[in-house]
């Protein structure tokens, strides 16, 4: 019988599509060490967090890797086409979960709701209302969305029919932006918007695409919020403007080296609130990704082709092989 490594709890309802053909091994959790050890007699991983860079080298019998979600860069593919080992995603799957986690980002950001609701447990009630005098309403305001797939969209018209707010969008194929979104270039986005979401996938273009020069357009008043890819912020710059005050804060649900280590400096900031990659994780989401990413696994050890192949190349390679 072959064996799937969950690199990540998933749902109950997925582990027992993957129990009615395969072992499975849970891990206790998604360190890398652990994962080295626990994957080198898996024919298969399915994942939420990122893969060791070595990881085909400690598990030559992996054959498959399922993300529980769309982030391609949480796999060494390179190294997993060179080695014969199928890749799929979950494009679309947590998109409504993301739009919402960006919508709570907006509001947790203009009503400063974490400096307020740390105040009033250690400070008197007047003090901690004080936090109130600098609270802002969305209505009027403008928010620019970096990368308008599904999760942008979806931002778009919460933002826009639900608090009257103006959506500007940037995006490589700005002729494909919808209609209500009003395209920019980078630049006016940035020097216009009172909150900036990143939704943009980690490519060779969008690496460090915010950086000292670009931070720089944003007002002081304005937001940054990644939903995207950690490495699209070059962090040590955003280190340095949040606590020079150049912008006015931050929501980050993803980093440039995936983890935040204790010590890192933005859990020295004030003016960040920071989550580890939960963005997509609520129950219903992880209902749907999860039977989806084992119907996948189904698949890709079966030696089918999954419906969302990251690495076709891979298929390429076996045939000249």
């Amino acid at each position: 019988m072959k064996t799937v490594l969950l690199m990540d709890p998933i749902a109950a309802e997925g582990v027992s599509i993957l129990k009615e053909k395969f072992q499975v091994v849970e891990s206790p959790d998604s360190s890398p060490a652990t994962v080295r050890q626990l994957a080198r007699e898996a024919d298969g991983i399915i994942i939420r967090s990122k893969l060791p860079d070595d990881i085909f080298d400690a598990a030559p019998r992996v054959k498959a890797v399922a993300i529980h979600g769309t982030g391609t860069d949480l796999v060494p593919l390179e190294a997993a086409s060179r080695r014969g080992v199928m890749v799929s995603n979950l494009p679309g799957v947590n998109a409504q979960s993301v739009a919402e986690y960006c919508v709570l980002a907006l509001l947790m950001l203009a009503r400063n709701i974490v400096s307020i609701t740390s105040a009033l447990r250690t400070q008197p009630w007047d003090e901690a209302r004080k936090g109130g005098l600098i609270a802002d309403e969305l209505a009027d305001m403008t928010v620019g969305i970096v990368g308008v797939g599904e999760i942008g969209r979806r931002v778009a018209k919460i933002c826009r029919d639900g608090f009257g707010m103006a959506v500007l969008g940037h995006q490589r194929r700005m002729n494909s932006l919808p209609s209500f979104i009003r395209g920019t270039s980078l630049e006016e986005l940035l020097r216009q918007s009172d909150f900036v979401i990143l939704a943009c996938p980690l490519t060779a273009d969008t690496k460090h695409l915010i950086n000292e020069t670009t931070l720089a357009l944003m007002k002081p008043s304005a937001f940054l919020v990644n939903v995207g890819r950690g490495a699209v912020i070059k962090e040590v710059d955003l280190v340095q403007a949040l606590a020079a005050r150049k912008i006015r804060g931050a929501m980050l649900d993803v980093y440039e080296h995936y983890r935040l280590e204790p010590g890192h400096p933005l859990l020295k900031l004030d003016n960040v609130i920071l989550t580890p990659h939960v963005g997509g994780g609520t129950r219903a989401a992880r209902g749907r990704a999860s039977v989806a990413a084992a119907a996948e696994m189904l698949r890709m050890l079966s030696g089918e082709r999954p419906l969302n192949l990251v690495n076709p190349e891979v298929l390429q390679r076996e045939k000249t092989a």
